[in-house]
């Protein structure tokens, strides 16, 4: 029989470790960029997962690539060859511009990975990371992450020095002799939607190169057409030395990687990196599908189309609390003059999901397949509000 919500939510306060604040509903199910709640509401989902459902929830091409895929072979390890993964492979390279895989499972994974290569490559201890990135919880990952209320509790962490984003000056100032890397995303999401100027990440690059350092781009929020474009890098016409990848990969299947330039990737050797579940023949049918309808249904420029209509709209509302809207693609942040949670509870109350990140600023990540009219609903919404 299935549980109410008051049910489910006694037995997460019993039984789960208290890591998360929850909103005040359980989803039941999804559609597209719909979800309903265990209650029967449905709401317009304008987070997808946190920019993962980028086909949209439970698109009938991954749904049936899963299914299939299930009743054929789910996980055998990496002791043996499939052919989904040579497959996957192939795609990822093409996509990527890059020449190695290595597959995980989620995104703190893929940035552990990028970070032990680059020490492994390069010799050397220290990362450069900017002021507000967030690449992850786990203790490498963390250590790159510049919030201080993540990191505080858990150091001492791995070597890293914080410069200001956007700042490729102060990168520059900042590499040393002990340098392993540089780490950075192309569009700093948890920051609020961070954009750089458009030559930053060029100069970077340019940085890197004259100084011998390596650079690793964190996609994993923006990958997958998010941005506008197959990856967030493709807007400034760069491309790094190690790359990761996550979230939207897998279509709301658990899935990460890492990816490299082949002068890079071969210094890691046989049993110098590992991962029991990474890349499993399930997972990566799930990314196959996941490719397949972003390029049939041509998410990377409706995303494109969508982020400037949606964007159009947001501007069209009343100004009062709005200090800034900013974004590329379906990758979108409203600043506001006031902390934004209790626009996020009004919004829910009125069916629509959005997520509010450091402190003032709406987020916006939902499908790529969000359709216009959605987008009107949920800037009405929003008005009212």
């Amino acid at each position: 029989m299935a549980l109410n919500y008051d049910e489910i939510t006694r037995k997460y306060e019993k039984y789960i470790f208290q890591t998360y604040t929850r909103q005040p509903i359980a989803i039941k199910s999804a559609k597209g960029a719909l979800v309903t709640d265990v209650n029967g509401k449905e709401y317009i989902d304008c987070v997808a997962g946190i920019a993962v459902n980028n086909v949209g929830h439970c698109h009938p091409v991954v749904v049936d690539a899963i299914k299939r895929q299930a009743e054929q072979l789910i996980h055998v390890s990496n002791l043996y060859y499939t052919e989904n993964q040579a497959l996957l492979a192939q795609e990822l390279v093409t996509l990527s511009g890059m020449d190695r895989v290595f597959y995980c499972n989620s995104g703190a994974e893929a940035v552990e990975g990028a970070l032990k290569l680059a020490r492994k490559a390069s010799g050397k201890k220290e990362f450069i990371a900017t002021e507000h990135a967030f690449h992850g919880r786990t203790r490498g990952a963390l250590s790159v992450t510049h919030k201080e209320k993540y990191r505080k509790p858990f150091e001492p962490l791995a070597p890293a020095i914080f410069v200001p984003y956007n700042d490729a000056d102060a990168i520059r100032s900042a590499i040393t002799s002990d340098t392993a890397g540089v780490i950075l995303e192309p569009i700093q999401g948890e920051a609020g939607v961070i954009i750089p100027s458009d030559d930053y990440l060029k100069e970077v690059r340019e940085i890197c190169d004259e100084k011998g350092t390596l650079l690793i781009l964190d996609e994993v929020q923006t990958g997958f057409g998010r941005t506008g474009k197959w990856f967030g890098r493709e807007h400034s016409g760069i491309t790094p030395d190690i790359m990761t990848t996550a979230k939207a990969m897998g279509a709301g299947f658990p899935m990460g990687a890492m990816l490299a330039k082949e002068e890079v990737a071969a210094n890691f050797v046989r049993g110098d990196h590992a991962s029991t579940f990474g890349g499993s023949a399930l997972a990566c049918a799930a990314a196959l599908a996941n490719i397949e309808v972003i390029r049939k249904e041509k998410l990377v420029k409706r995303s494109q189309d969508m982020g400037n209509y949606l964007v159009n709209k947001l501007k069209g509302l009343k100004k009062d609390y709005v200090r800034e809207i900013r974004g590329k693609g379906l990758m979108i942040g409203m600043e506001l003059s006031i902390k934004c949670e209790d626009i996020v509870a009004k919004a829910r109350d009125s069916g629509v999901l959005l997520n509010c990140t450091s402190e003032s600023v709406l987020r916006f990540v939902p499908p790529l397949t969000i359709t216009e009219k959605q987008v009107d609903t949920v800037v009405s919404v929003l008005n009212e509000i």
